[in-house]
């Protein structure tokens, strides 16, 4: 019996599994081109969430893991070997999923920063086009008047 994982065990094994499960497809939703930077907030929000949440069901991967390695000193062989493959296939998703999600975060906040300077580029281009705009439709001086002329040509 002291090879035979507690009830904990299994219980906080499905919780971990089903949590990575979630996270995995959260993470695998297409990533879609946005120009709405509140959409990419809202996007990163989303993501902060699940890094909370992933820092969150770091204690019960620890417990599994520490579980896995008592059960291996008391365990024959076998039993022990499947317990540490389980728990590896485990860790291994962990390690890819906690990876992904720094990526996802990085990259959007990358992308955010970008779409900022670009709306902001986009503003001032605006605002110097109304004011060509209003010049290009002011009244053009008399061609005797060579002084207004002079300014005009210097304001182009």
């Amino acid at each position: 019996f002291d090879s035979l994982p507690p009830a904990r065990y299994k219980e906080t094994m499905n919780t971990v599994l089903v949590w990575i499960q979630q996270s995995e497809t959260k993470l695998c939703m297409p990533q879609v081109a946005v120009a709405e930077y509140e959409i990419m907030e809202q996007r990163l929000r989303e993501l902060k969430v699940l890094q909370s949440s992933l820092q969150e069901q770091q204690k019960g991967l620890n417990y599994l893991s520490t579980t896995v390695d008592d059960m291996s000193r008391k365990a024959p062989a076998e039993v022990s070997q499947r317990y540490r493959s389980e728990i590896e296939v485990i860790l291994g998703r962990w390690k890819k999923l906690s990876a992904q999600l720094v990526e996802h975060c990085q990259k959007l906040e990358e992308l955010m920063t970008k779409l900022q300077r670009f709306q902001n580029d986009t503003k001032t281009l605006k605002k110097w086009m109304a004011e060509v705009d209003v010049f290009l439709k002011e009244e053009w001086p008399a061609l005797g008047d060579s002084e207004a002329l002079g300014k005009q040509l210097e304001q182009c």
